[in-house]
C-alpha cells in the first residue's frame, strides 16, 4: 500500500528545474576543458564578426557567394552563443541548474541553427553548380532576389519543422530524476529523463534527421557530383584546377560538417559505455564549425585575403589617429 501510495505520489510530482552535471565521468577536472572551449568560442566569434565586417565593407564581396557566406557567418554566432555561454557557466561557476523553459529553448535553437547549417551549405553547393556548370547564366540564375527567397525558405522550413522538438519535449512528465549528463540540453537527453513514453519523441527526431539532414547532403553531394562531372570534360588542365579551386573550400567545409555529424549519430546509435565520448563530440561539433569556417575560407579564398587586409589595416590606421 506505502509502496502503490509512494509511486503514485512520483508519477504526479514534476521536477522544476534540470540540473546539468556536465562532460560524465570527468566531473572533478572537467573545468580544465573550459580553456579550450573558450578559446574556440571567442575565435568563432571574432573570425565571423570579422567575415561579416569584411564583406559589407568590401563592395567587391557584394555577390551571391558572399551573401551566403554573410548568412552562414550569422548562423555560426548563433549556434555557438546559443551553447557555449551555458557551458562555461556550468565549468566556471558550478551553474548547472537550467529551468524548463529555457532548457526546451535551448533544444528548439540548437536543432534549429544546425538545421540552418545544413540548408546554408545546400545552397552554397547549388550555387558553385550553377557558377561552374553554366557560367554565362549564372548571373541571371543566382540573382539578389534568388538569393532573399532561397534564405528565407531555409528559415521559414527549420523554424517551423523543428516547433514540435520542444513541444514535444515539454509534454513529457519529469517526475523523479532532473539531472542530465551533458553540458547542454539534448533533446533526447532530456526526454530520456521522462517518466512517460517518449516513443513519439524519438520518432520525430529520427524523421527529422532523415527529412532534413539526409536530403541535404544527399542534394549536397549530387551537386558535387554533377560539378566533377563537369569540370572533367574541361579540355585544359588550368582551367580545371581553376574550377575546383573555386569551390574547394566549400567542400572542405562540408566533409567535414556532415562527417562529424554522422560520426556523432553513429556512436549515440552505438551506446559505447564511454558517456563522456559522445559529449564531448557533440559539444565540439557545436563550436568547432563556427570556428573552422571562417578559416577555411580566409585560407583558401584570396577575395576574401585582401579584403582582412583592408578592414585590418583599417581599423590600425583609425586606432592610430
Amino acid at each position: 500500500m506505502d509502496t502503490t501510495q509512494s509511486i503514485t505520489n512520483n508519477s504526479r510530482f514534476q521536477v522544476s528545474e534540470f540540473i546539468l552535471m556536465g562532460f560524465p565521468g570527468i566531473h572533478e577536472w572537467q573545468h580544465w576543458l573550459s580553456l579550450p572551449l573558450a578559446l574556440l568560442y571567442l575565435l568563432a566569434l571574432g573570425a565571423n564578426l570579422l567575415i561579416l565586417i569584411t564583406i559589407q565593407h568590401e563592395p567587391t564581396l557584394h555577390q551571391p557567394m558572399y551573401h551566403f557566406l554573410v548568412i552562414l557567418a550569422t548562423v555560426d554566432i548563433g549556434l555557438a552563443t546559443t551553447i557555449m555561454p551555458k557551458i562555461l557557466a556550468v565549468l566556471w561557476f558550478n551553474a548547472k541548474a537550467i529551468s524548463l523553459p529555457e532548457c526546451f529553448t535551448q533544444i528548439y535553437a540548437v536543432h534549429t541553427f544546425m538545421a540552418m547549417e545544413s540548408g546554408i551549405f545546400l545552397c552554397m553547393a547549388v550555387d558553385r553548380y550553377a557558377a561552374i556548370c553554366y557560367p554565362l547564366q549564372y548571373p541571371s540564375i543566382v540573382t539578389e532576389a534568388f538569393v532573399i527567397k532561397v534564405t528565407l525558405s531555409i528559415i521559414l522550413r527549420n523554424s517551423l519543422l523543428m516547433i514540435p522538438v520542444p513541444v514535444l519535449a515539454a509534454q513529457r512528465h519529469y517526475c523523479s530524476r532532473n539531472e542530465i549528463d551533458h553540458c547542454l540540453c539534448s533533446n533526447l537527453g532530456v526526454t530520456s529523463l521522462a517518466c512517460d513514453d517518449i516513443t513519439i519523441n524519438r520518432f520525430y527526431q529520427l524523421a527529422l534527421a532523415w527529412v532534413i539532414l539526409g536530403s541535404d547532403m544527399g542534394l549536397v553531394f549530387a551537386s558535387y557530383a554533377l560539378i566533377i562531372h563537369s569540370v572533367l570534360k574541361l579540355s585544359s588542365t588550368e582551367a580545371i584546377s581553376k574550377a575546383l579551386n573555386t569551390c574547394s573550400s566549400h567542400l572542405i567545409l562540408i566533409l567535414f560538417f556532415y562527417t562529424a555529424l554522422i560520426v556523432v549519430s553513429v556512436i549515440h546509435l552505438a551506446e559505447i559505455k564511454v558517456p563522456f565520448i559522445p559529449v564531448l563530440l557533440n559539444v565540439l561539433h557545436s563550436v568547432i564549425p563556427p570556428a573552422l569556417n571562417p578559416m577555411v575560407y580566409a585560407l583558401r579564398t584570396q577575395e576574401l585575403r585582401v579584403g582582412f587586409q583592408r578592414v585590418l589595416s583599417l581599423g590600425k590606421s583609425v586606432a592610430r589617429k
